[in-house]
Parts: structure tokens; C-alpha cells; sequence
């Protein structure tokens, strides 16, 4: 049997990306501009910042720099992103639509990584780039889906 945790940093990574998946699900499901959505939207960003900094300590997959650390750099782009509207409010007419989009696709992304974490460990090197591209697509499409959906509820409120 694999060994799932490599050190104190993966156990730290693991921990964080259960938050993540928790909070993050519950950004995606509960109702938007509310004190609970910016309570757990705050846990969100701050499990992200741990998720994505221990991912940057976590070297045993490629030896090296390797695609995972670029997704998570990406990752924190998009935190940023999605942030940086919500404390400045600007662009003034336009901020909630970038938070909207950059941290749904966020959560949507931190998915399609949990697809590729899950994958790594239980499949054969050979079957995993096939599976884990056809996950993430998968799960891209659903998350695009919903986002659009749910989108345009949103602009319909305000």
C-alpha cells in the first residue's frame, strides 16, 4: 500500500486541502453576500494560502519543479484575483463579476487538483495523464455549467 502522507508539509497540505474542499463547497452552495458566505469565503482563501504554499514544498512526484507547481502559482493567481476586487472595489462596476468568476473557477480548479491528487496515488503512471486529463475536463465542464448558470441569477439580484 502507498504511503498517502510524505511528511509533517504533506500532512500540513492534506489538512488544508480538506479545508479547502469544505469551505470551498460551501462558497460554491450557499448564498452570496451574506455573513456566513464571507466568513466561509475567508476560510477558503486561507486554506488556499496554505494549500498552495505547502504545495511548493512538496518535491517526490517530479524531483523538480513540475506541472503541479505551476497549477498551484496559477491557483494563487486566481485567489489574488478574485480577491482584489472584494477589498478594493474596483474596477467599480465590474468587481463582483471578477470575484464571482475567479474564485468559482478556483473552487472549480481545486477540484480537478483533488481529481489529480486522488488519481496519482491509486493508478499506475501510465493510466494516470489519460484519466486525470479526462477528469479535470469533466469536472471543468460541470463547474462551467454551474457557474454560468448561477452567474446569471446573480446579475439578475443586483
Amino acid at each position: 500500500m502507498t504511503n498517502f502522507i510524505h511528511s509533517t508539509v504533506g500532512a500540513v497540505h492534506l489538512g488544508a486541502a480538506l479545508l479547502s474542499l469544505l469551505f470551498g463547497t460551501g462558497v460554491f452552495a450557499l448564498p452570496k453576500a451574506t455573513r456566513l458566505h464571507k466568513q466561509v469565503g475567508y476560510g477558503y482563501v486561507a486554506a488556499m494560502v496554505v494549500l498552495n504554499g505547502t504545495a511548493f514544498m512538496i518535491y517526490h512526484l517530479f524531483g523538480k519543479f513540475g506541472p503541479f507547481h505551476y497549477l498551484a502559482l496559477f491557483s494563487s493567481l486566481s485567489i489574488v484575483a478574485g480577491m482584489a476586487p472584494v477589498v478594493l472595489k474596483k474596477p467599480t462596476d465590474g468587481w463582483l463579476i471578477m470575484h464571482y468568476q475567479f474564485m468559482n473557477w478556483s473552487v472549480v480548479g481545486l477540484y480537478a487538483a483533488f481529481w489529480a491528487e486522488t488519481l496519482t496515488r491509486t493508478l499506475p503512471i501510465r493510466q494516470f495523464w489519460p484519466i486525470v486529463i479526462a477528469a479535470t475536463t469533466v469536472t471543468m465542464i460541470i463547474g462551467s455549467y454551474f457557474i454560468r448558470k448561477h452567474q446569471k441569477r446573480l446579475l439578475a439580484m443586483r
